[in-house]
């Protein structure tokens, strides 16, 4: 059980001292909720006290909405400070709170290294850590160029950025980006990581759903940014031509309504499934046959990640940023131009009817997890924390 710290918004799980020798990291999220940058926090904290570090996670939120668990051995301290805010006053007095709280959490954690995720947990957590002192990494999760953050962040964004010592981005295109807003700060190229997955034989769907023996599967939050809206208007489109497939698409979110009543209007009722948050995607990526990224923006997605060390192959949308650093053209999967829904559509009928095609890109695809492995991604990360320059790090 979470035990109580003054103030009361505030609690925490204590793991056991780690050795002298440790070195002591604290990491800031919003929250481990669903969501990639989340997930990946979890899985950072979860290995770097596997290897004896002694680990820190704060998060803004409480821990009620936790999705993706932590180690033991990290210590988890949980704000409970993410309510929404009545207006631009009561914003900017909840976020003094918040940096007051985060303050506090980081000092008591006694950090070598501060690690803060995502564009305004960044701003935040370097306000917090600006009197104390502390090493202050930042991470870009998105591309700043497509998704706005209000023109308030953005301002507190170009002034609190450059007193990180370093910030971590997922791609060069973003890395290109923030050289500007940096001003001569290190900036490290850190793709996502995925880890091989077994080969496990396929098991059936629930018997609820549609009795059809093939499907595509795609795989994100229920929002604007993933463009599951664009993917159904696609395979609308083909539908008719395939009747043995189906789509499944897993993750919830705020559109969840509206892609139902679009299903609806195309007339694919049970040929489309919105599936709803998965624990283990690995074990639905296994039972598809073709993956399709359909985002208007990524960071780095992590879903097109999963879906090819599963052996998928993959039709994505060239969109900023990551899908052209992960898919080689024609190699492993098919580049689609962004928002491009006849391109989609006709990328999806090609391999679709083309078995000889899928198989092809699909022995391809597993190769993702040599080019994005586990190993070199903390490797990288090693090098962010020994203060290697950046160059450097990406040559690992």
């Amino acid at each position: 059980m979470a035990r109580r710290l003054a103030p009361a918004s505030e609690s925490a799980r204590r793991a056991a001292p780690a050795s002298d020798s440790a070195r002591r990291l604290t990491l800031a999220v919003p929250s481990l909720a669903l969501g990639g940058a989340e997930r990946v926090v979890a899985k950072m904290a979860n290995h770097w006290a596997d290897c004896g570090e002694a680990v820190t996670v704060v998060t803004l939120s409480g821990e009620s909405g936790d999705t993706y668990p932590l180690d033991q051995r990290v210590t988890r301290i949980a704000l409970d400070a993410m309510r929404d805010s009545r207006g631009p006053l009561q914003a900017i007095a909840r976020n003094v709170h918040r940096v007051r709280l985060l303050r506090r959490a980081i000092a008591g954690s006694a950090p070598e290294t501060v690690i803060s995720f995502t564009d305004r947990m960044n701003v935040l957590t370097l306000l917090a850590c600006r009197p104390l002192g502390l090493d202050t990494v930042i991470s870009e999760r998105i591309d700043p160029s497509r998704y706005e953050i209000g023109r308030a962040w953005s301002w507190l964004r170009r002034r609190v950025y450059p007193s990180a010592r370093a910030l971590v981005v997922q791609t060069e295109r973003v890395r290109r980006q923030m050289v500007d807003v940096m001003r001569g700060r290190p900036i490290y190229v850190i793709p996502n990581a995925v880890e091989a997955r077994p080969a496990v034989a396929a098991a059936p769907f629930p018997a609820a759903e549609p009795a059809r023996g093939r499907w595509i599967v795609a795989m994100g939050r229920l929002a604007p940014q993933k463009g599951f809206d664009l993917l159904i208007d696609a395979f609308s489109r083909v539908a008719g031509r395939h009747p043995a497939w189906s789509l499944k698409i897993l993750g919830e979110g705020p559109d969840r309504s509206a892609l139902e009543q679009l299903i609806d209007v195309k007339g694919l009722a049970g040929r489309v499934v919105l599936a709803g948050w998965e624990p283990d995607p690995g074990s639905v990526l296994r039972q598809g046959e073709l993956f399709v990224l359909s985002s208007r923006f990524e960071g780095f997605p992590n879903a097109l990640l999963e879906a090819m060390a599963c052996g998928l192959p993959a039709v994505s949308f060239d969109c900023p940023s990551g899908p052209a650093e992960i898919i080689r053209d024609q190699i492993d999967g098919i580049l689609v131009p962004p928002e491009d829904v006849a391109g989609l559509a006709d990328a999806i009928d090609r391999t679709l009817a083309d078995e000889a095609l899928r198989r092809r890109l699909a022995a391809e695809a597993v190769r993702v997890v040599e080019r994005f492995g586990v190993e070199r991604y903390f490797a990288r990360w090693d090098a962010v924390l020994r203060r290697d320059p950046p160059e450097s790090a990406v040559k690992l």
